[in-house]
């Protein structure tokens, strides 16, 4: 089950990508350092065509899209290979169409509105975002007591400084950042700093569920 998977993995990257050239690259250097999973932006142009490369060349990767925003964006995004799709809010009509096409969807909440109405279309896992802004972790233990059937995958200020308490915390599966693959060194060709990034997501998540297998 992808759920699942995203336990073991721990840490999501969130991707940018302004050229597909730079798909392989970063797929790469994910997949070699034990973070074989990505979530492309669907917010530039380039997110189609770094979706079907990354899924293309690197079969075994976890690849799905994020910021979808309307069922045109899934159906281009699953067309192209992603295995997943987020969404920064609850658009019912983009996770009823999801579920009714078998794709998995993850849908942005923020409100205990939003996810009463996220456990009334059936879903058990939901963003939440964006997680700092919105008042973080201890936002997320104070609603977990009123939901107790779901579980989180924050997004949004993350960074490798406040990351691990949020790994701790039972009810959160996995956490989503765009501080791993950073747009401004991916442009300037900074692999090594992207990859000692990488590296280092990947001990915190070793560090707090051991083997990674799903707690």
């Amino acid at each position: 089950m992808i759920f699942e998977k995203f336990s073991r993995i721990g840490i999501i990257p969130v991707v940018v990508l302004d050229d597909p050239k730079d798909a392989a690259p970063i797929a790469e250097v994910l997949s070699k350092n034990g973070l074989p999973c990505a979530e492309i932006a669907f917010r530039t142009p380039a997110a189609e065509e770094a979706t079907r490369i990354m899924s293309r060349e690197f079969p075994d990767m976890l690849i799905g899209a994020g910021t979808i925003l309307t069922t045109d964006q899934a159906d281009i995004a699953m067309n192209a290979g992603a295995k997943f799709i987020a969404s920064p809010g609850l658009n019912p009509k983009i996770v009823q169409y999801s579920i009714d096409n078998s794709i998995p969807v993850i849908p942005g909440t923020q409100t205990p509105s939003e996810m009463e109405q996220a456990l009334e279309l059936g879903l058990k896992v939901v963003k939440f975002f964006p997680a700092e802004q919105a008042g973080g972790l201890k936002m997320i233990k104070a609603v977990s007591k009123a939901f107790t059937d779901l579980k989180f995958m924050p997004t949004g200020g993350l960074n490798a400084s406040n990351v691990k308490d949020y790994l701790m915390y039972n009810r959160i599966i996995a956490c989503c950042g765009s501080w791993l693959i950073k747009r401004s060194l991916v442009a300037a060709g900074e692999w090594a700093k992207i990859n000692a990034l990488v590296k280092d997501a990947v001990a915190i998540v070793k560090t707090v569920r051991g083997t990674g297998e799903k707690r």
